[in-house]
C-alpha cells in the first residue's frame, strides 16, 4: 500500500489498442490474384467513403442515392464475370466478393448491382444473340443503361416455371405482351427491363429485352411502405398490349430452363449478398461492444458476449468457405441449380440468425438505425425471401439428392 506522504506519479500507460473489426478471418480475399484485389479493396474504398456516411439518411427516407452512380461508373465493374461485349470480365470469385463487400455497407447497393449485371445483363449475356449482346451490353457495361428483371408477378413467385400468368402474342413481326410484374427492383427508374412471359403459341416462357421509357402501354407504379432493402426501388409493372419487336426476344431461350440458368447464378450472388450483411452486422455489433461500457468495463470483455460474437463469425467464415468453393465450381463449369439453391438456403439463413444475434447484443441500441445493425437486421429478411425462398430452394436440393420431386 502506498505512503499516504507520498507523492504518486501520473500514470503514462497508454490504453490498450483494440484489433479492429475483420469479418474475414480465413483472409479468403488474399486468395485472388493481385489484380483482383486491387478490385475488391478500391470497392471496399468506395463503400466506406461514399455510400457508409449517407446511405442511412436514404434508407429511412425510402429513396435511391442517385448522387452515387458517377462514382460506381468510374469503379469500372459494369459486366463482372462477363467476356467481352465492353464487359469488364473478371472471375467468380471476383464477382462474388465485390458483392459481398457492397453488402457488407449496404444489402441494397449490392441488390442494385446484382439486379442490374447479374440478372439484366446476365439474361441477354446467356440468352441473347450475338446481335443483341453488341446492341446491349455495351451500354449497360457502362452504366449508360440500367437494367431490371421482371419475373416475379403479383399472383405468381415460386410457381413461375408453370404458372406464369403474363402473356406474348406474336403478331407478325412483334410480340404483343399483356400482365404484370411485382418487387422489380430498379424498375421505377431504370431504363430496360427484362420481361418474362408465356407465349400463348407454345406455352412455353419467353424473355423480351423492353425500352421502359419508350414501349406504349408499358407503366411501374413504385412500392410504397417496404420494411427491408429500403434503398432498392422496387415496382408494380403493368403491360397492356406493349408491342416488342421480335429482334428485341432473346434469341438463344426457348423454355424457362434458360430463365433458370440466369438465376443459378444469380442465386449463388445472393449467397454472397447475405454473407456480406452478415459481415456488416458482426462488424458493428464488434465494435459496439469494445466501446459500449457496462459496470465500468467494455461489454466485449464479458463472456456471454464473446460467445455470440464467436458464433456469429463462425457463421459468416462457414458461409464464406462455402461460397469460395461454389465460385471454383462455377469457374469449372460444374455449379448446378442444387449447388446455387444449396448456397442461397444456407448462406440466408445463418444472416438471419448473424443479424439477429447482433441486434441482440447492441439491446435497445439494436433498433436503432444510427447504429447501422437494424438496418442490416431488416435487410437480412428481404434475402431470406427474393430470388427463391428458403423452403424453395431446399426442395431444389431434395429432388437432386434423392431423384424424387416433391414440388406440387
Amino acid at each position: 500500500m502506498l505512503s499516504p506522504t507520498k507523492e504518486t506519479k501520473p500514470s503514462t500507460k497508454q490504453p490498450k489498442q483494440l484489433p479492429a473489426p475483420n469479418s474475414d478471418f480465413y483472409q479468403l480475399a488474399e486468395t485472388l490474384p493481385a489484380e483482383e484485389q486491387a478490385v475488391v479493396k478500391q470497392v471496399r474504398a468506395f463503400m466506406e467513403s461514399e455510400v457508409a456516411p449517407i446511405i442511412t439518411k436514404y434508407w429511412v427516407a425510402d429513396e435511391f442515392p442517385f448522387e452515387i452512380i458517377p462514382a460506381i461508373k468510374e469503379l469500372n465493374i459494369g459486366g463482372l464475370g462477363m467476356q467481352g461485349f465492353g464487359c469488364r470480365g473478371g472471375s467468380p470469385l471476383l464477382f462474388g466478393l465485390v458483392m459481398m463487400e457492397m453488402a457488407r455497407i449496404d444489402a441494397s447497393i449490392a441488390t442494385f448491382l446484382g439486379v442490374h449485371n447479374g440478372l439484366a445483363m446476365g439474361s441477354i449475356y446467356l440468352g441473347g444473340s450475338e446481335e443483341q449482346k453488341k446492341k446491349w451490353l455495351p451500354s449497360m457495361a457502362r452504366w449508360e443503361k440500367i437494367g431490371c428483371f421482371g419475373l416475379t408477378e403479383p399472383l405468381v413467385g415460386s410457381g413461375a416455371s408453370r404458372g406464369l400468368l403474363t402473356t406474348a402474342k406474336r403478331q407478325g413481326d412483334n410480340w404483343v405482351i399483356n400482365g404484370q410484374k411485382k418487387w422489380i427492383g430498379n424498375a421505377p427508374w431504370c431504363d430496360i427491363s427484362i420481361i418474362w412471359a408465356r407465349d400463348v403459341a407454345d406455352d412455353q416462357v419467353k424473355g423480351f429485352i423492353v425500352e421502359n421509357k419508350t414501349t406504349p402501354g408499358f407503366q411501374v407504379e413504385k412500392i410504397q411502405n417496404k420494411m427491408a432493402l429500403k434503398v432498392v426501388q422496387n415496382g408494380l409493372i403493368t403491360m397492356d398490349n406493349c408491342r416488342i419487336p421480335e429482334e428485341n426476344r432473346l434469341q438463344a431461350d426457348r423454355s424457362f430452363r434458360d430463365t433458370a440458368r440466369v438465376l443459378r447464378a444469380t442465386r449463388y450472388g445472393v449467397a454472397w449478398e447475405a454473407t456480406g450483411c452478415a459481415m456488416g452486422a458482426y462488424e458493428n455489433a464488434l465494435r459496439y461492444s469494445q466501446e459500449r461500457l457496462q459496470f465500468g468495463k467494455p461489454i466485449g470483455s464479458f463472456q456471454m458476449v464473446q460467445d455470440l460474437l464467436a458464433k456469429m463469425l463462425a457463421n459468416i467464415t462457414a458461409s464464406q468457405c462455402m461460397l469460395v468453393r461454389m465460385a471454383q465450381l462455377q469457374a469449372e463449369g460444374k455449379l448446378t441449380d442444387a449447388h446455387a439453391a444449396l448456397s442461397k438456403s444456407f448462406t440466408t439463413a445463418k444472416c438471419r440468425e448473424t443479424v439477429a444475434w447482433a441486434r441482440e447484443l447492441l439491446g435497445g441500441n439494436g433498433i436503432d438505425v444510427d447504429y447501422n445493425v437494424g438496418r442490416f437486421f431488416a435487410d437480412a429478411e428481404a434475402l431470406y425471401s427474393y430470388e427463391g425462398t428458403y423452403q424453395m430452394q431446399n426442395l431444389i436440393v431434395g429432388k437432386a439428392i434423392t431423384g424424387l420431386s416433391a414440388f406440387v
